[in-house]
This record gives structure tokens, C-alpha cells and sequence, in this order.
């Protein structure tokens, strides 16, 4: 029986996990720095089909219909004005019942967790050092060596797994912009919409058929090192305030009061791929890659990558990398241009923009090679 070491409790980790216990032939064990996880949050989650064709294998078309929402189309506004400019049906990217679907996040982690035992995850354990001898010996804070055969890396973007394996300071940048986030309730429309200001934009889609909805802003901000390296300053009143009065004032849609459990955080990137030349060692998740959050692909592209790790496994394969590093470039410069295109603040740019998107999106051809070739794995 081989043995696999997963290091963090995220999504990747978890999906990864689900799959090991549909076979005997491996042993494995989460560890997780956190004394618990967060299941309170209610912020949304997209899944685009790529992602629910590999849950729905492991269940996941089991799932309460009260739980999620199948939204049939992206709607794009004017965020000044709140015009329509135009939209995309993304039902036309499903298939065989799997459907891009939307929930609340700690709502997928209670499905990964449902068929995980306890004592598979081990609580307030952080990897020390990582030896590689005949086998992996891994150096854990509770001051105890565990072997193993395989390593999976899934413990985010600040991986301290991923600096050790690499012996290289975490090589993530801030991408001088912040996301603000909150929870609507009773929202009038339904599907995503989508409003494109001045240097930011934000998104408001349903998280479940309760009348609950998902808020989420990305907004252009230049902060120094210290402002970036400081947590407390996402934490404070003034500095949340003034993130959602610049909303507020550059948008006609009503939203002042109505956004819930306002948080805000800063968005890192990372500056280049890098993949560890070591034995039977696995990056997933954003300890692998960390994009602009613009395409709505990290978590689809964790369990993908996750998928991608545990057939490697099973098969004995070795091109993991290899065939993940055409994903990931794939998708970074969508995600790039989409981060670009939300954000343009020209008048004459913002026209151009706009009569491009609506021609773009009438367009088959295009949407196939945008959106369906990223959507359909």
C-alpha cells in the first residue's frame, strides 16, 4: 500500500483525498496548519462544467438542489450607467447533466469532508523540513517524522511546503489590487451580472435557489509593501469604507446597505511557475499557480489538477507538469485580458470595448475557442 502525505485542507487537498478513498491501494494523511475550518463562511464559489464532470464522479450530483445555482448566462453592465452591454449563455457549455454551478464555498468543503474520516486529517501541523531518501520523510511541528511514498502540495499560495521543497522565498506578487466581498439578499436579477467601471468591476450572482447572492469586487488599488504586508489595514473600518464608497459612487445600482459581512483582502499572483525537480512530489492549487481572479477558474483548475495528480499516481505517468503548464498559460492570459478589458477607464477604450464584447459574444467560433476549450477540459 503506498502512502501519500496531502498538505493543506482546501479544496484541492480534499477532492485529491476523495479520490484516494475510492481505492484500497493507498494509505494517506491530511495535515492542515488550522486549528479548524471555517464552515460560516457564505461567500460564492463558481464551477464551471470542467470541475462538476470530475465532482459528479465522487458524488457530487447528489447535492441538495436547494444548495446550488445553475445560471444559464453572464450578463455584462456598464457599472456608471447600468446599462446592459451584452451577454453570454454558458448553458451552452453543458453537458451530459454536468452544468456550471454556483454555491457557497463552505458548502462544497462540507461535500469533500462528508466522505473523509476524522482521522485522516490531522489539525495545527505545519511541515518543518522535508527529506528525500529512499523515501520522502517529512518533519512535522508536533516534533514527529513521518515516510511516505508520494507528497501532494495544496496548502495555497503562501505555500511554506512549496519554499522548502524549492529552497526559494515564495515568489508571489501583489497584483495592485484588492477584492471586496460580501453577501446580498433578495437581489432582482438572476445569472451572473457582471459591471465593468473605472478601474475595477464587480460581480453579483446567486449562491443557492434561497434568494441568497454572492458580491464581489476587484478593484485597481496601489498600496506599498508595508500597506500590503499589513493585515490589520483589510481589516479596518476606514479602509473598507472607503473601498465601498468608491463602488458606490461610481455605480447607479443601488448596493449602499444592502451588502453584508463586507470583507476585503489583497490579490496575489504568482510571478512565474515554478515546478520542483523531485521525486513523486505534487504542487495542486494555487501553491502550484495563482491567477487574476478575473476567469473564475481557480477552483475548477484545482480539482483538475488534482484529477491530473491522482492518474499520474494510479498510472505511473510523468507528465503531470508538463501537461499542466499548457493549462495554466491557457488560462493566466484569459485571465489577464479579462482583468484588463474590466477595468478600462478611456471613454474612447470603454466604446471599443464594449462594441467588441458584442460582437465577441455573437460569435461561436470564438466563445468555443475562449471558453469551451477551458470549460470542456
Amino acid at each position: 500500500m503506498k502512502k501519500i502525505a496531502i498538505i493543506g485542507c482546501g479544496i484541492s487537498g480534499l477532492y485529491f483525498a476523495n479520490l484516494l478513498e475510492k481505492s484500497s491501494e493507498y494509505d494517506y494523511t491530511i495535515y492542515e496548519k488550522r486549528s479548524k475550518l471555517d464552515y460560516e463562511d457564505g461567500y460564492g464559489i463558481q464551477l464551471s462544467v470542467n470541475s462538476i464532470k470530475l465532482l459528479n464522479k465522487i458524488g457530487f450530483n447528489n447535492i441538495s438542489d436547494h444548495e446550488i445555482f445553475n445560471p444559464r448566462k453572464i450578463n455584462f453592465f456598464d457599472a456608471k450607467s447600468a446599462k446592459k452591454i451584452c451577454k453570454i449563455d454558458i448553458s451552452k457549455f453543458n453537458y451530459d447533466k454536468n452544468y456550471y454551478t454556483i454555491l457557497k464555498r463552505s458548502n462544497l468543503i462540507k461535500f469533500l469532508l462528508k466522505n473523509i474520516p476524522e482521522e485522516k486529517i490531522q489539525f495545527n501541523i505545519e511541515v518543518c523540513d522535508i527529506e528525500y531518501l529512499e523515501k520522502i520523510k517529512i518533519n512535522l511541528s508536533n516534533k514527529l517524522n513521518e515516510e511516505f511514498d508520494y507528497l501532494v502540495v495544496a496548502d495555497g499560495i503562501f505555500s511554506k511546503t512549496k519554499s522548502i521543497i524549492l529552497s526559494e522565498e515564495k515568489k508571489v506578487e501583489f497584483n495592485n489590487s484588492v477584492a471586496l466581498r460580501g453577501n446580498i439578499k433578495n437581489y432582482e436579477k438572476e445569472d451572473i451580472s457582471l459591471y465593468l467601471g473605472k478601474n475595477f468591476h464587480f460581480v453579483i450572482y446567486p449562491v443557492n435557489k434561497n434568494k441568497e447572492f454572492n458580491f464581489i469586487s476587484i478593484i485597481r488599488k496601489n498600496l506599498n509593501n508595508r500597506e500590503v504586508s499589513d493585515g490589520s489595514l483589510f481589516n479596518d473600518e476606514v479602509f473598507l469604507k472607503s473601498l465601498t464608497n468608491e463602488i458606490y459612487s461610481n455605480t447607479s445600482v443601488q448596493l449602499e446597505g444592502k451588502i453584508e459581512n463586507i470583507k476585503s483582502f489583497p490579490i496575489f499572483v504568482s510571478r512565474d511557475l515554478n515546478i520542483p525537480n523531485r521525486k513523486n512530489t505534487y504542487l495542486v492549487g494555487d501553491a502550484l499557480y495563482a491567477y487574476p481572479p478575473s476567469f473564475a477558474q481557480g477552483a475548477s483548475q484545482s480539482i483538475e489538477a488534482s484529477t491530473e495528480v491522482f492518474d499520474e499516481i494510479k498510472n505511473n505517468g510523468s507528465g503531470y507538469y508538463n501537461k499542466r503548464i499548457k493549462k495554466i498559460k491557457l488560462v493566466n492570459w484569459r485571465s489577464k485580458l479579462n482583468h484588463f478589458a474590466f477595468h478600462v477607464s478611456n471613454p474612447i477604450i470603454v466604446f471599443f470595448r464594449n462594441l467588441i464584447l458584442k460582437i465577441l459574444v455573437k460569435n461561436n467560433k470564438f466563445l468555443e475557442i475562449y471558453l469551451g476549450n477551458i470549460y470542456r477540459n
